[in-house]
């Protein structure tokens, strides 16, 4: 029996929401998902939808959810559905949230400098980042927020930033897995616009962290 995925799409058009569900619906339809593709947040609130779904992949950056919608969403989790999401899309949703916040497992605070070189390092040998050396990103450097019982599978150091010097030296984790309930919630702060999204190292490491995160 086929997978199922349910990607949700909206908020800021900066981050090109439609435009990355066009890219990774395929995707994970190559890899044998049924996926069903939403850009309202009622979504959530259907649970007979959610607790069918083996995945959910939000790509929504700020905005607000209403307490149904987000409950929805985290009792779907919370119940064994797989999460998994990335840049400000995931980590940059809904500020106001902070239950949101602790199930992702971190939020956005700034990406000093904007588009930057970068090195991603890969700090552990979990599956999700098999087959990955170090690799170099040109793009947003992300800061956040994070939990500490995150398990962190990439990290990057923040060096030689000049709008915000006082992180200079900080080891920011980028990768990392965790559970929420009974469901496994995958998260990398990498992304922000199409040039991105080709990347081989970029592409590999969301495809097994969606894959791990539905069960895989």
């Amino acid at each position: 029996m086929a997978k199922k995925a349910v990607m949700v799409w909206g908020g800021w058009e900066g981050h090109e929401p439609k435009q990355c569900v066009d890219v990774f619906a395929p995707i994970l339809e190559e890899e044998g998902f049924e996926v069903t593709i939403s850009d309202t947040l009622d979504t959530y609130k259907d649970q007979d939808l959610m607790l069918a779904q083996d995945l959910i992949v939000p790509t929504w950056t700020m905005g607000t959810i209403e307490g149904d919608q987000e409950k929805g969403l985290l009792a779907a989790i919370e119940s064994g559905v797989g999460v998994a999401g990335w840049h400000g899309c995931m980590g940059d949703s809904f500020r106001n949230n902070t239950n949101y916040q602790f199930m992702v497992g971190g939020q956005w605070v700034a990406h000093p400098d904007g588009i930057i070189d970068y090195t991603v390092n890969i700090t552990s040998d979990d599956p999700i980042v098999a087959g990955l050396g170090d690799f170099q990103m040109h793009s947003e450097q992300y800061y956040m927020h994070t939990d500490p019982g995150n398990e962190v599978l990439a990290t990057t150091v923040l060096a030689g930033i000049e709008s915000s010097p006082w992180v200079n030296g900080t080891v920011m984790p980028v990768v990392w897995k965790r559970q929420w309930g009974k469901g496994r919630v995958f998260y990398s702060s990498l992304g922000h616009r199409p040039d991105v999204w080709a990347h081989p190292a970029y592409r590999q490491h969301l495809v097994q962290g969606m894959l791990w995160a539905a069960g895989n």
